[in-house]
């Protein structure tokens, strides 16, 4: 498991240099952002590749892992283009210098990211390492069903989100329609459920451990770079979002308040 696990991380640490090497010359480091959903698909890539044997576990994980992966790099990308360097990263660059930056940008940035794809992966490689036979039980189904809802949660939550920003007389409204009347982060929370499930599925092949990867992920979305740091924004430039906060569940999908 363990060299699983080393094979792994030496291809992100050259992903991870590469994109950063890149990131100088075009003076940008917000692709980093577009390598997360693909780094985890390489990562899932590598556990399978290197399993003894290819069962249907394996089968199922892959197809997930790339459909999640590769919607979210695609829709970064798309969401991103012609937008500039992320202001988080232009803050970071006045703080640091322009000299400075680049350093602290690959320790701090790309290095933190891949180690982070590493860690929160340990479902998928606990699933892969661990998966001996075809057979499926019942919380393989149940992982599947999860995946399905949050996935549907998170794309679609990305979609109508988009939608209502594109329309330029929503600026400095509250999207309160479809799922976000229930959720304040749909997005976010169907990201928590899809990596949920491949906790399921980790625990499914005879190992718990690396489920620590799941609360990992979500400790990140509602504490780290998702929902807190997104509320503190919204709260100072969206008069509007303290009703939204009154009625509207921060995470968990519920029913509105009256």
């Amino acid at each position: 498991m363990i060299s699983f696990f080393s094979v792994a991380a030496i291809v992100i640490l050259i992903c991870m240099t590469l994109l950063w090497v890149l990131s100088v010359f075009i003076k940008n480091v917000s692709i980093v952002d577009l390598f997360w959903g693909i780094g985890f698909v390489i990562v899932n890539g590598i556990y399978v590749y290197l399993s003894d044997g290819f069962y249907f576990r394996h089968v199922i994980l892959m197809g997930l892992v790339v459909i999640w992966g590769l919607r979210l790099s695609i829709y970064l990308a798309f969401r991103n283009i012609g937008k500039g360097e992320d202001f988080r990263y232009q803050e970071f660059r006045k703080q640091y210098g322009v000299n400075r930056y680049w350093w602290f940008s690959f320790f701090q940035v790309f290095l933190l990211q891949g180690a982070l794809i590493l860690l929160v992966s340990l479902p998928l490689l606990g699933a892969n390492y661990y998966t001996q036979t075809d057979e499926l039980g019942v919380l393989d189904y149940l992982a599947i069903l999860v995946w399905v809802i949050g996935f549907v949660f998170e794309a679609v939550g990305d979609f109508q989100l988009s939608r209502f920003k594109r329309n330029p007389e929503n600026k400095g409204k509250v999207l309160d329609k479809g799922l976000w009347k229930y959720t304040r982060h749909p997005n976010y929370f169907g990201d928590a459920a899809v990596w949920w499930s491949y906790g399921i599925f980790c625990a499914a092949s005879g190992i718990y451990w690396p489920i620590v990867g799941s609360l990992l992920m979500t400790f990140l979305i509602v504490k780290v770079s998702g929902v807190s740091l997104l509320e503190v924004s919204l709260k100072n430039h969206k008069p509007k979002y303290q009703d939204y906060i009154r009625k509207t569940s921060a995470f968990l999908p519920w029913f509105p308040k009256k």
